[in-house]
């Protein structure tokens, strides 16, 4: 039997990946506008080739960073609006992380407004926002790794090592084949070298440590810590808890599917809006009853942002009301009582949902 999912999961999973996506097109147009400066090429690259893919990936690039920008604002997952976006550093959510992302999105805006203005504006002033317009690249880098849910997970740290390491090579030829003078080449190589470093103890400490996300300015009420006892060190060990009671409203859309023998089952994705944001999965299993099925198998995940996920089945079904009890990976216990309101029409619904990490105990 196959069923549809959520729409909620579905656009956080493309922020994600546009996200990542992004980085590897910046990474290889700035690599190319790199090698362009330097005349390079060879047989099978000539210089007008490399001029070509360097204006089409940067192209491509803008679209994915477009994307990756609205999927963020419309999937509702974390509290990013268009505003967040354009203006750095105003955002509630990770702001001086996010606003680095704002600053690179900002900077390829002004690329795009000045070529599409380039016959107005003059080359020399077109030239002077392209070079700028490369300093997108380590904000976008350090955007991702400061407010990416991916950062301590090892294929993303060798996706940045790769792209660090290609743009550090572009880098080094455009120093040694640079006619300035050499005092001035070796300084520059220095100075980047220097910020290479700091940015991998600043990885270290930060983004590849646990407790990033409350240290990232994660705001409380997506990121609830409590207190535990002291380690031998004397540290405070800090860990996310989900509330013990709370509420929030359900969005999200359904789908239904049968199989060969007459089974149907429904499968309800929905973004969770309140003090806990998460992302809420449903799905039924039975025998059609009306307009509605009679369950003879569920499951239901729900998964907070920033904490532990949770699974379990439905307990009680009534009408458009239903009880699930869950527990997560540490046997912690969550009864959820769920109200869907169907658009039928549509394949949307609407609804609230309340939880109780008390009922189930």
């Amino acid at each position: 039997m196959t069923l549809a999912a959520g729409n909620g999961t579905a656009l956080w999973y493309l922020t994600r990946a546009s996200g990542v996506v992004s980085l590897l097109l910046l990474t290889a147009g700035l690599v190319l506008g790199i090698l362009g400066t330097v005349r390079w090429r060879s047989d099978r690259w000539p210089r007008f080739a490399v001029v070509s893919i360097h204006r089409n990936l940067t192209l491509f690039a803008i679209a994915f960073v477009a994307l990756h920008v609205l999927t963020t604002i419309a999937d509702g997952y974390v509290p990013v609006g268009f505003k967040d976006a354009v203006i750095p550093f105003v955002s509630k959510y990770r702001p001086l992380w996010l606003g680095f992302g704002a600053v690179a999105f900002d900077l390829l805006l002004a690329l795009v407004v000045t070529s599409l203005l380039r016959a107005r504006i003059g080359y020399r002033a077109w030239r002077a926002v392209h070079w700028l317009a490369y300093a997108s690249w380590p904000f976008a880098l350090v955007h991702g790794l400061g407010t990416g849910s991916d950062s301590r997970f090892g294929w993303l740290v060798i996706i940045t090592i790769v792209c660090a390491g290609a743009v550090g090579a572009a880098l080094a030829l455009r120093l040694l084949r640079s006619p300035g003078p050499l005092p001035l080449r070796a300084g520059a190589g220095a100075v980047a070298t220097v910020l290479a470093v700091l940015a991998v103890v600043w990885y270290q400490g930060g983004p590849g440590k646990v407790g990033w996300a409350a240290r990232a300015g994660t705001p409380s009420y997506i990121l609830r810590r409590h207190s535990s006892s002291s380690t031998a060190q004397g540290a405070v060990d800090l860990s996310p808890a989900l509330p013990k009671s709370f509420d929030g409203q359900l969005s999200g859309r359904f789908a239904r599917s049968s199989d060969n023998v007459g089974d149907i089952g429904v499968a309800f994705g929905a973004a969770v809006k309140g003090h806990v944001p998460a992302v809420l999965r449903l799905t039924l299993w039975g025998t059609a009853a009306g307009q509605g099925v009679s369950m003879s198998k569920s499951s239901v995940t729900f998964a907070p942002v920033g904490l532990s996920g949770y699974s379990g089945k439905v307990v009680a079904l009534q009408g458009n009301q239903l009880a699930a009890d869950l527990t997560n990976a540490s046997g912690a216990r969550l009864r959820l009582t769920i109200v869907l309101n169907l658009d039928a029409a549509a394949s949307t619904f609407t609804g609230s949902v309340h939880g109780d990490g008390s009922a189930s105990e």
